[in-house]
């Protein structure tokens, strides 16, 4: 059985390589090449302009080519994971892996070099010739000492970054990891006893980092496969291990572990003992490192340690130190500065980073990538999951910073903060589109009540709002049920203590809640007893009566159950004082930027005078993202081709936004490609209002045409979904979708927490 799963996995891995196209990578055009101008551009003669400009500034490279974002991940092959020396060629699918790590997780391009060159020197020399290609260079999988050698020679001869990933991106993490880890024991780094078994370039240089941390070079017991590096010993020596070398007539392992309170393996399957675990200092820090199979097995080490910190390479085990959490990052701070090398104070920076991030709260994404697993600070979470996007933010600027700060960077930055936004911009694509909404919405504190207070989505947007920002989360739901969901989920915060509950089993105010309830549906068919009944079970009718009684400002309802049955209370309940829902419109942001679909949900054949309305409330709304309107009115007919329902709806709809002045870009009626694409619409409708640029605003006849646009560029066209915005309402109430994630609950939290003033 298990022989048959592992040819199974081998054979995944194969055909993951080798299908659609071999490889994992390839290369693509940024710029277009459709015509004979572009010809020229890209290629003669339009090209010797950029030449000429770089031969008279070799810096404006950065601005004129790919050199600024482009690394090489360069190899020779001798040290290939656990493989050993298996040659350049046979490196190149890690080569290609680490390629992809860069790309996938700070947007940088890579090419992978495989070089069939044993001699350090030489290699040496070949990489440095690169330097006029890239701005940056990755070791990687190169033999210790070499590894040493080449390192060297590349950061003396060359004016760009030169990082050997196994020896300082290990180091890195393990620094971050046992920072934290130090953290939990309450331990500090002068006063630990550090035994280290490994002396190849990862071990020796994750030892240099915790040396740089604090440890006393004194307290560091280093151990190869020849015993405790000692002086005076001769065999397997290295300048590197020389260093470590104790003035000691201890020879082994097992001589020097006592009393040790961290343990760092970085060397093979099986050193580290129970029996040696037993003697550590008490609740040991066990870093077994070594993979697939670690010097020694979490569940041994709990079985004579149960309260000690352990760490392992493998993605199975908690604590996985894991180099992705670091490479991608630091390079990206390092090119983005224009580092001329990546010194002490960037790591340092690095390591500080990655490990207050891991004492942050969890952020939603990563539990979602990690679902099942507690991610909450402590001895099974040092460091944070590599799916955690806010490493980019938080890493790189970190980097970017101590870079300038420590005066390597040629192109510093004139504004941090605008660095880390555009980051988290790059990685939360709705970043930088909501950014107006939000600040608008710290203009005031407004209170927000969720109607799904038990769901872990609305929990974790609930903590962010307390974190980020000034609005006040009230939560509907059991306070027995959404404390231990909240903990679960490793969220600091507590109902009662933290947010308001409402607990429709037994609030105080359940009679004056159904009273009013009663009151307003008196002519409605409902009775006392079915408001009686809808108060203690209908979460939605609650949170639009809290609004109602000004107990609340805003509602956010929709997280499961139909959209039409939530709009249902919501319209009945705070439908009042010339408020009615509109229309609900979705942005949808894509490569190309935002794109708003209306209307999606409320009204599936509306009437011209409704279609009106939609159109309206859609300027508007759009221009609370600091963006112009500029809206298409969509059909099958186009300007009157086809005597359609839709077509006349909506030429009438036109012609009612003609006869009241509408004061924002609008036409139609047209196909949805002549709205998105300006040179159809200068070929078919030359006359058309919407100009030389593309509607930024569809709004359609009924909501099965908007809903299917919405889900098709949602699902195939990578469309990030902000909303649906409920219009017209005041910004009393949104209904989302159970597709709904904790950052599209913030986003829509920060729209209703926006003061009506600021969008009318």
């Amino acid at each position: 059985m298990e022989e048959r799963r592992q040819d199974t996995a081998r054979q995944a891995a194969l055909n993951y390589h080798e299908f659609p196209r071999p490889g994992k990578l390839e290369i693509r055009a940024t710029k277009p090449l459709a015509n004979g101008r572009d010809l020229s551009l890209a290629y003669s003669p339009g090209v010797a302009e950029a030449c000429l400009e770089i031969k008279a500034d070799p810096a404006t490279a950065a601005r004129y080519t790919a050199r600024g974002n482009l690394v090489a991940v360069v190899s020779n092959g001798t040290a290939v994971l656990g493989l050993g020396n298996i040659g350049a060629a046979a490196s190149k699918p890690v080569m290609e892996g680490k390629a992809v790590l860069f790309k996938k997780f700070a947007n940088i391009d890579c090419f992978d070099i495989e070089v069939n060159e044993p001699d350090p020197e030489r290699l040496a020399q070949i990489v440095c010739a690169l330097e006029p290609t890239f701005g940056a260079i990755n070791l990687e999988d190169i033999k210790a000492p070499d590894c040493f050698i080449v390192e060297k020679l590349c950061r003396e001869r060359m004016n760009i970054p030169v990082f050997h990933d196994d020896q300082h991106g290990t180091a890195i993490v393990v620094g971050a990891a046992a920072t934290n880890a130090l953290r939990v024991t309450g331990r500090s780094f002068d006063q630990i006893k550090v035994v280290s078994t490994g002396g190849g370039a990862a071990g020796i240089a994750c030892l240099n980092m915790l040396l740089k941390l604090g440890v006393r070079r004194e307290n560091v017991w280093l151990c190869d496969i020849h015993g405790l590096v000692h002086e005076g010993r001769a065999e397997d020596m290295t300048p590197q291990k020389a260093a470590y070398a104790q003035a000691t007539d201890l020879r082994t392992l097992d001589q020097v572990i006592d009393g040790a309170d961290l343990f760092l393996g970085l060397s093979g399957p099986g050193v580290l003992k129970p029996e040696m675990v037993a003697r550590m200092a008490p609740r040991p820090i066990v870093f077994a490192l070594a993979n697939p199979t670690p010097e020694i097995l979490p569940e041994e080490v709990r079985a004579v340690a149960p309260d000690a910190i352990i760490a392992t390479g493998r993605s199975d085990y908690p604590n996985q130190v894991n180099n992705v959490l670091c490479f991608p990052f630091i390079f990206r701070g390092a090119l983005d500065v224009g580092a001329t090398e990546i010194n002490d104070a960037m790591q340092l920076a690095c390591i500080d980073g990655i490990a207050a991030l891991a004492r942050a709260t969890s952020s939603a994404e990563a539990a979602a990538a990690y679902r099942g697993e507690r991610l909450s600070f402590g001895p099974e979470y040092l460091i944070p999951k590599p799916f955690d996007p806010r490493l980019m933010g938080v890493v790189a600027t970190a980097v970017a910073k101590a870079a300038m700060e420590s005066g390597v960077a040629t192109r510093p930055l004139d504004d941090i903060n605008a660095y880390k936004r555009a980051l988290d911009g790059s990685v939360f694509r709705s970043a930088m589109i909501m950014r107006p909404v939000f600040e608008a919405s710290k203009l005031s504190s407004r209170r927000i009540v969720f109607a799904e207070g038990e769901d872990e989505r609305v929990l974790r947007a609930a903590n962010a709002m307390l974190e980020e920002g000034d609005d006040v989360p009230i939560l509907i739901g059991r306070p027995e049920v959404i404390a231990r969901r909240a903990e679960r989920a490793g969220l600091p915060i507590r109902p009662e203590v933290d947010f308001e509950i409402v607990n429709p089993e037994s609030d105080a105010r359940y009679r004056d809640y159904w009273e009013t309830y009663a009151g307003l549906m008196a002519r409605r068919g409902v009775t006392p007893d079915i408001a009686r009944a809808i108060m203690r079970t209908n979460t939605t009718a609650i949170g639009a009566i809290m609004v109602h009684r000004t107990e609340a400002d805003s509602l956010i309802c929709g997280c499961f159950g139909q959209y039409s049955w939530h709009l249902k209370y919501v319209r009945e309940i705070l439908a009042r004082g010339g408020l009615h829902p509109v229309a609900a419109l979705s942005m949808l942001i894509q490569d190309q930027g935002a794109l708003f679909v209306a209307d999606t949900q409320v009204h599936h054949d509306p009437i011209p005078e409704e279609v009106y309305e939609t159109v309206v409330g859609c300027a508007r709304h759009v221009r609370r993202f600091g963006l112009t309107p500029r809206i298409a009115l969509c059909s099958h007919s186009q300007f009157g081709n086809l005597d359609t329902p839709s077509g006349r709806k909506m030429r009438e709809a036109m012609d009612l936004l003609f006869a009241r002045e509408a004061d924002f870009i609008f036409d139609g009626e047209m196909h949805v490609d002549a709205a998105l694409d300006p040179d159809v619409r200068a070929r078919l409708l030359p006359s058309s209002r919407l100009g030389d640029e593309p509607a930024n605003v569809l709004v359609f006849a009924g909501t099965d045409a908007a809903s299917a646009v919405r889900n098709v560029l949602k699902t195939r066209a990578g469309g990030l979904e902000v909303g649906p915005i409920l219009m017209g309402m005041g910004n009393k109430a949104h209904i989302v979708t159970p597709s709904i994630t904790t950052r599209g609950l913030l986003n829509i939290s920060a729209l209703a927490g926006t003061p009506v003033a600021h969008y009318g």
